[in-house]
C-alpha cells in the first residue's frame, strides 16, 4: 500500500527545525507564505507598516523586482520576517533572529541604503553588518515612534492642501532640501531618477501636502509616506528655513494629521531623539510614544 504523506501546512512550507524546535536558518518566503506573513504583520500595524504596504502593493509575499522577504519559522510556523530590498525592515525579530538575518544579508552580497525598524532588532543587525563590506554612514539609535488618532480640542491649524501634479517642479526642491538636511547629501545627485519618480508618485496619489506664500514659494511640505487601511505614516516634514522660528510648525502638523486621518484611523511617525523642537511640536498636538525605532544608514 502506498503511504500517504501528511500535507505540509501552508504557513510553514519549508521549515526545518533542530531538536530544540528552533528554525535552522532564514528562508526566502514564497507565495504560499502570504497569508501567514500578513497575519504576522497585522499583529502590529504601526511598527510593520512599511512591509505591510509592500505586501498589499504586490498582493504577495513575493515582491516584484530584486527585493525579497525572508522569514524564520518556529514550532507554530512563521514567527519573524524581514523585507530585503534597497532598504531592510525587520519584523517581530529577537536579537538572535536579527543577527541570523544580518548574516543572510551579507551572504546575499546585496547592497542596502538603510536598515530601519524596532531598535532592538536593528541594533542587533548592526553588530553583524558593521563587519560587512558596506561602510556605515550613520546609526540613529533612538528614534521615538509616535502615534495619534484624534487631535486635541482647540489645537491650532494652518492651511494646507494636496499638491497637484503640475506643481512637481515646485515640490521637488522642497523635498530634496528636506532629504539633504536629514541625510547630508542631495537625492538628486547623478540625476536622482528614482527620487524624482517617488516625489511624482506621492503627488499623484494625493499623499503630499503643501502650503505656499503669496509668491508661490513653499512654506511647508509633508508626505503621507506610507499608507495602509489601518495606519498612515507621515514622512518628509519640512518647513522653509525663511519661515522657521515663527511658531508655524504645530499648526501645519495638526492640519497634516487631520488630512492623514482621512486615509486611516491612526497616524504615526518616527523622529530622531536629537530633534528636540520636532519632538515638542508632535507632543504638543497630541502624539504619544508607542515604541522606539533605530536606523542604520549606508
Amino acid at each position: 500500500m502506498t503511504r500517504i504523506l501528511p500535507r505540509v501546512l501552508p504557513w510553514s512550507p519549508s521549515a526545518k527545525e533542530n531538536r530544540r524546535g528552533e528554525a535552522t536558518a532564514p528562508r526566502t518566503l514564497g507565495r504560499r507564505d502570504t497569508t501567514a506573513l500578513i497575519e504576522l504583520l497585522d499583529r502590529d500595524p504601526v511598527v510593520n507598516i512599511f512591509t505591510r504596504s509592500q505586501v498589499s502593493l504586490h498582493r504577495s509575499a513575493v515582491p516584484d523586482g530584486f527585493a525579497h522577504i525572508v522569514g524564520l519559522d518556529g514550532n507554530e510556523g512563521l514567527n519573524a520576517a524581514c523585507w530585503m530590498g534597497a532598504n531592510v525592515a525587520p519584523t517581530a525579530m529577537t536579537e538572535d533572529q536579527a543577527q541570523k538575518v544580518a548574516v543572510h544579508a551579507l551572504d546575499s552580497r546585496q547592497r542596502f541604503a538603510s536598515v530601519f525598524g524596532p531598535a532592538q532588532s536593528v541594533l542587533a543587525m548592526h553588530d553583524v553588518l558593521r563587519q560587512g563590506p558596506q561602510s556605515i554612514f550613520d546609526v540613529r539609535e533612538n528614534q521615538p515612534l509616535l502615534t495619534i488618532s484624534k487631535l486635541p480640542e482647540g489645537v491650532e491649524r494652518n492651511p494646507i492642501r494636496a499638491a497637484k501634479i503640475h506643481e512637481f517642479d515646485l515640490v521637488l526642491p522642497a523635498s530634496a532640501a528636506m532629504f539633504e538636511e536629514e541625510l547630508g547629501y542631495s537625492p538628486l545627485e547623478n540625476g536622482g531618477s528614482f527620487y524624482r519618480n517617488r516625489v511624482r508618485q506621492l503627488i499623484r496619489d494625493g499623499h503630499t501636502v503643501i502650503d505656499c506664500d503669496d509668491h508661490g514659494e513653499v512654506i511647508f511640505k509633508a508626505d503621507l509616506g506610507t499608507v495602509t487601511n489601518e495606519v498612515v505614516q507621515i514622512q518628509g516634514v519640512w518647513v522653509n528655513p525663511r519661515y522657521r522660528g515663527l511658531g508655524l510648525a504645530s499648526g501645519y502638523m495638526s492640519s497634516t494629521v487631520q488630512y492623514a486621518l482621512g486615509f486611516a484611523p491612526l497616524v504615526s511617525l518616527y523622529v530622531n531623539d536629537f530633534n528636540v523642537p520636532a519632538l515638542k511640536t508632535y507632543q504638543r498636538i497630541g502624539f504619544e510614544q508607542v515604541g522606539t525605532f533605530a536606523t542604520i544608514l549606508f
